[in-house]
């Protein structure tokens, strides 16, 4: 298959996608000034976890066919995702710092929580959509183990304050749904969306 454009700076993202045996080059939103421009990620007012996730991810595809094409780069197939942390219906966004870092693991611990991402594919004039619903259960976390593990810098960047494929996985007792999901690109509804590109299983 053709190489695409990956419209995602996430590595974990982009390692998935090699894993997948798919070639693509990674879409740098950078400006003239040297700015990098990207999609408000900001909540709406009573928006669920799935129409947020499923909103994100599309905004991320038409901002970055739109940067193709102000630039008139090649316009080739372009993926985009986006991944949310949700429990009772509250979304976990990526902690801004430790103190939050702390009290999204203190919601987690002893919890069941839903990690959503969704995936968008975009080539010409179709835009194709899938969405992974993946449930995890967090092992009780002591006061002791949080501060570790904020310590260690890994909750930083990622949806709910932690990332599965790292020592985060030590937290987790049982997954119901996509493992690659949860890292933030699930390869069954990827390969299938891909398909029709040529990606082949």
């Amino acid at each position: 298959m053709q190489t695409i454009w990956l419209a995602s700076k996430s590595p974990r993202r982009a390692q998935l996608l090699r894993d997948m045996g798919v070639p693509f080059e990674v879409l740098k939103f950078t400006g003239a000034d040297g700015i990098t421009y990207e999609v408000d990620e900001s909540a709406f007012p009573g928006e669920s976890p799935q129409d947020y996730v499923r909103r994100v991810a599309l905004d991320k595809a038409l901002h970055a066919l739109s940067y193709l094409k102000d630039r008139a780069m090649p316009l080739r197939p372009l993926l985009s995702a986006d991944t949310t942390v949700a429990i009772s219906g509250h979304m976990l966004g990526k902690p801004a710092d430790a103190a939050e870092a702390r009290a999204m693991l203190s919601v987690l611990s002893g919890q069941t929580h839903e990690v959503l991402t969704a995936v968008v594919v975009v080539h010409g004039d179709q835009i194709r959509q899938a969405l992974s619903l993946s449930q995890v259960h967090f092992m009780p976390l002591s006061d002791a183990v949080i501060e570790r593990y904020v310590a260690s810098g890994e909750p930083f960047d990622k949806a709910g304050g932690y990332g599965i494929q790292g020592h985060a996985g030590i937290f987790v007792s049982e997954i119901q749904g996509s493992f690659t999901g949860i890292m933030g690109l699930p390869f069954h509804e990827t390969a299938q969306l891909l398909e029709p590109l040529g990606f082949q299983i």
